[in-house]
């Protein structure tokens, strides 16, 4: 007998229960833990209509671009070195809850040759004044996770554009409050996911584009980072707020089972298969292991430092957790997050297609069938499909740094959007549906592995919504300064 999906996850959800109370007693999840979950699933229902399609929309067009930061750690203030590189840039605020941290980013514009900017400095609310001043065209936000989606609708609804680090979102709540807010404001909400302008992610994407891989079929990608040297790196100063992470929120973060990181590894792959732009997530089944190391480490820390023996005894998650995701015409996604074991940095990045094959770790390869291309025949693919931005910027971004361009790629080619009136490439509907894989895998792991739908975000849209430009056809005007031994003749124009 055929059914449809919807009938799948009715069905599903009764026979899954039966399984659970009956002999597979090792997936059994409590009724508290169940209980405890539904708020995610009542949350990822909304059904309120469209105030406006943020995909796709060409906000008026810039000359200048006013920033503004707010969160200047490790990642904002190489934000702000990256920014003073980009032509028609005006750094004109600065938010941190340390003075150290602000005067260290005026520091960076004034070797750059820019003027100082206004300091918003005080408590963990001082970036409503930023946000409130009409300074800013786009509000650039480097915080913890939590502060991201709250910096970002004030910025939204003080009239600038936000971008945020990844996740962009923590909660389905949040995610809904970013894409209502960023549709009823036509501000863009942006998430700033640098992996989709790594070198070999933009290649592959173009390959895609140009009807190299055939059909895609599946794709798999990844964040497994061994965190020891961050979780572990505690502040020396009593206010907590000059370690690897202000207050140790990474380390509290682990108590959350759920892939808390997804983004790094889903963005390229949702990328390429036009998710949200011709393709759309339908439903996801998430699975964690045990955690068999950070429990342990920390009552290591704590026998060597006492500062340590507050984590002693918390509940962390497991070690590796793994999303598979279906979507609506039948592609198939594994997401996958480790960074509490002794594993080398992977994104995967893997692409599989009915013509081809690619994928980037632990070796950069890419195979038309049972053999994998030579170095000859990847130079030659290199030539043929690099992207233009890659060809434009790519030798630049190098210089500038930033995970070997990647960053600075972003950066510019977000400038050269806002610029130039052209919709971004990562628009709210992408930060919303990457981010939500946080609580529906929480809650998908809470309830033995069951599936859960993915909100539709873009609200039906995602059927005419137009993909990602690669061309540069539009825009690529902006130019980058102070940059040393760049080709002008190939690349943007130099200053």
């Amino acid at each position: 007998m055929k059914s449809n999906r919807r009938d799948f996850f009715k069905i599903g959800g009764l026979t899954g229960a039966g399984i659970l109370a009956g002999g597979l007693t090792s997936c059994k999840q409590s009724p508290s833990a169940q209980s405890a979950m539904q708020h995610i699933k009542d949350a990822a229902i909304n059904n309120n209509p469209q105030q406006f399609n943020m995909c796709g929309y060409a906000a008026p067009k810039l000359n200048k671009v006013r920033v503004g930061f707010v969160g200047i750690g490790d990642r904002g203030a190489g934000a702000v070195k990256r920014m003073t590189y980009i032509e028609g840039v005006e750094i004109t605020a600065l938010c941190d809850i340390r003075q150290a941290a602000v005067d260290g980013a005026q520091k960076i514009l004034d070797e750059a040759g820019l003027p100082k900017a206004k300091e918003f400095v005080g408590d963990e609310q001082e970036f409503k004044n930023l946000c409130a001043s009409g300074l800013c065209d786009l509000v650039y936000t480097a915080t913890p996770w939590e502060w991201h989606v709250p910096v970002g609708l004030a910025a939204m609804e003080g009239g600038a554009h936000t971008a945020l680090e990844v996740s962009a979102a923590k909660t389905m709540d949040e995610c809904w409050q970013m894409v209502e807010t960023s549709e009823r404001t036509k501000k863009h909400c942006v998430i700033l996911e640098n992996c989709c302008y790594d070198f070999f992610e933009l290649l592959t994407l173009n390959m895609v584009r140009q009807g190299i891989f055939g059909d895609l079929i599946h794709g798999e990608g990844a964040y497994i980072h061994d965190l020891d040297y961050w979780h572990f790196n505690k502040p020396q100063d009593e206010k907590m707020t000059d370690g690897a992470y202000t207050k140790m929120w990474r380390l509290h973060e682990n108590q959350r089972k759920a892939n808390v990181y997804p983004t790094h590894g889903l963005g390229p792959i949702c990328q390429a298969m036009n998710i949200n732009r011709g393709d759309k997530m339908d439903y996801l089944t998430a699975m964690m292991s045990e955690d068999f190391t950070l429990k342990h480490r920390i009552k290591e820390k704590a026998k060597e430092d006492p500062f340590f023996e507050q984590f002693v005894g918390m509940n962390m998650r497991g070690n590796m957790d793994m999303q598979m995701i279906r979507t609506n015409k039948g592609r198939t996604i594994l997401i996958q997050h480790e960074v509490s074991s002794p594993r080398p940095y992977s994104r995967i990045h893997m692409l599989s297609g009915t013509k081809c094959f690619a994928q980037k770790w632990p070796l950069k390869h890419i195979a038309f069938g049972h053999d994998i291309v030579d170095e000859a025949g990847m130079n030659e693919l290199k030539e043929k499909y690099e992207p233009e931005i890659i060809k434009r910027v790519g030798e630049m971004a190098k210089q500038v740094g930033g995970h070997g361009g990647m960053d600075f790629m972003m950066d510019w080619r977000l400038i050269d959007c806002l610029r130039n009136g052209l919709p971004v490439d990562m628009d709210v509907y992408d930060a919303a549906t990457w981010s939500c894989i946080t609580p529906l895998s929480e809650w998908s792991i809470a309830n033995g592995s069951q599936p859960i739908e993915v909100p539709d975000f873009t609200r039906g849209a995602w059927r005419t919504n137009n993909p990602v430009d690669l061309s540069l056809i539009e825009g690529g005007t902006t130019g980058v300064r102070n940059v040393k031994n760049a080709n002008s003749s190939v690349q943007l124009n130099v200053e």
